[in-house]
């Protein structure tokens, strides 16, 4: 586990700080703060490819391919997830 000190982030922030990182919208302090944890954190690094390849694989979408029942099930789950 890691030794947390005032300056390190724990994973619940990290979490928080992934879309930033990846749109390049972190501070130099916040990007630095944010690669030394996945450095340290296997998890948070998994996390991190994981949305990358989620971004990569849903950008590869087509709508006009999507059927219907597709469309409405991936509107259905995007609702959920907001809270909606």
């Amino acid at each position: 586990m890691l030794s947390l000190r005032r300056k390190d982030l724990v994973c619940r922030q990290a979490v928080e700080l992934v879309t930033a990182y990846l749109e390049d919208a972190l501070s130099r302090r916040d990007r630095r703060r944010f690669e030394s944890h996945l450095r340290e954190c296997p998890n948070c690094s998994a996390y991190l490819e994981q949305i990358k390849m989620t971004i990569e694989l849903t950008g590869a979408i087509e709508p006009e391919g999507l059927g219907p029942e597709a469309r409405v099930d991936l509107i259905d789950l995007y609702r959920r997830w907001r809270g909606e």
